[in-house]
């Protein structure tokens, strides 16, 4: 079975800001690692956002932040 990653999600968590809090505004990628981790252990938000951000601790566990960085680049919105 192959994986294919869907180019659409990928621009969309690109470009996608924190919509509130200590880090309102900044790119999810932007966000610190431990903020992230934080969110794991409370639980993450519900919707679009907590699988945003679940996605993003994932990338940034695998030190994959230049992937989304050149997204951001290339596909800019």
């Amino acid at each position: 079975m192959e994986l294919k990653p869907d180019n659409r999600k990928l621009i969309e968590l690109a470009h996608y800001r924190m919509p509130f809090g200590k880090y309102k505004g900044r790119y999810l990628v932007d966000l610190p690692e431990a903020y992230l981790v934080w969110f794991q252990q409370k639980g993450f938000p519900n919707g679009k956002l907590g699988e945003l951000l679940r996605s993003m601790l994932e990338i940034k566990t695998n030190n994959l932040e230049s992937l989304i960085r050149g997204i951001q680049k290339h596909f800019p919105k």
